[in-house]
């Protein structure tokens, strides 16, 4: 893994950001532009001892760190939550939880698996291919068939346990793991439920921002810049990355301010979770369409959740209306987008615990 200084590039959406946003963001005197570290930040100074989440450790729950590979011989590490009093003469309903883009399973996702194993869940949250602990050379990138394999990979893993139920698999997927938790479901049965929280549909955000497609001349630029970068950095130039500003400053906009609060603070920053990702990976999300066939998830069951006042909504909005029977859409009053990353009061475990005793049952 190279920790060395990266450059930021003017054209990468980061940390799940949409391209409108960013194209303001990038423009001059841009607050996301300059250098970024891949080392962590004085902020992270919080982290003693062998618990290293954002949040605190639950004494209703056993946890252990788990491996298991994927189709692409990639090394996938997780955090597994087990409720402590499991009965285990009799097998039980598990889910998989997957993080935002950029993120890492020692914050909102581990929070969700912990959360919903005090619930009676066997859970299990993962880092994604190429980030956080789990495999994949060169790291800090993002691809989606990886991704999207990710889930499926759990669901292997998941049923190979004995005290799991390997027709009640669910999953849980939260911001831009949302769309690939639905990619999932579309091509893999065995995951019989899913809901997703303030969901990214990261091929939107970047080349379709709220349904409005980017200008042929537009993407044409980006992708010509992009390719010369492959070239660049092919011939041993530094890798050109996208992320989070490091500072704020007054012109940048509310949506990275929103971000900045959970991954440059003490609230949810984490070494591992630097929001940086190669930039030559965009394009493979032109071809990123988890909507277009999310109707084929039916008649397993959608769940949507969105706050009230995210950004993002429009994104569930779109999901659903998509979406084939069974399939609601939860609204979560006076919510933000990453209000439902950690704040443990606005999130709705009630709902999900419902939503999945309901479909995972025995």
């Amino acid at each position: 893994m190279d920790n060395g200084p990266v450059e930021s590039n003017d054209r990468l959406a980061p940390a799940g950001i949409g391209r409108r946003e960013l194209l303001k963001l990038t423009g001059a005197g841009a607050a996301a532009a300059g250098v970024i570290s891949l080392n962590a930040s004085p902020a992270l100074a919080q982290y003693a001892g062998t618990w290293d989440k954002t949040f605190k450790q639950s004494d209703r729950v056993v946890h252990r760190k788990v491996s298991y590979v994927n189709r692409l011989g990639i090394n996938l590490v997780a955090d597994m939550y087990v409720p402590k009093d499991l009965d285990t003469s009799r097998h039980h309903p598990a889910l998989i939880v997957g993080h935002p883009y950029g993120g890492v399973k020692e914050q909102t996702a581990g929070l969700y698996a912990q959360t919903m194993a005090e619930r009676g869940f066997i859970t299990i949250a993962h880092d994604a291919s190429y980030n956080g602990e789990s495999g994949g050379q060169p790291h800090f990138i993002s691809s989606p068939e990886a991704v999207v394999e990710d889930f499926s990979a759990g669901v292997d893993f998941l049923g190979l346990d004995p005290r799991v139920d390997r027709n009640r698999i669910g999953v849980i997927g939260v911001c831009a793991s949302g769309g690939f938790a639905l990619a999932a479901a579309q091509i893999d049965p065995r995951l019989k439920a899913v809901a997703t929280v303030s969901m990214y549909d990261m091929g939107g955000a970047k080349w379709a921002w709220q349904g409005n497609e980017m200008p042929a001349d537009a993407r044409i630029d980006m992708l010509t810049k992009i390719g010369g970068q492959r070239w660049a950095e092919a011939a041993g130039a530094q890798k050109q990355y996208g992320a989070l500003p490091e500072t704020l400053t007054p012109e940048t906009d509310a949506i990275t301010r929103e971000f900045f609060e959970y991954y440059r603070t003490p609230r949810g920053a984490h070494p591992r979770a630097t929001t940086a990702m190669n930039v030559s990976g965009d394009p493979s999300y032109l071809h990123f369409r988890p909507f277009d066939h999310v109707d084929m998830i039916s008649p397993r069951p959608v769940l949507l959740i969105a706050g009230e006042n995210a950004h993002s909504r429009f994104f569930s909005e779109q999901a659903i209306a998509k979406a084939a029977e069974p399939k609601e859409l939860f609204i979560v009053p006076g919510a933000g987008h990453v209000d439902l990353y950690d704040k443990v009061d606005m999130i709705p475990w009630d709902k999900l615990k419902s939503f999945f005793d309901q479909h995972l049952s025995a």
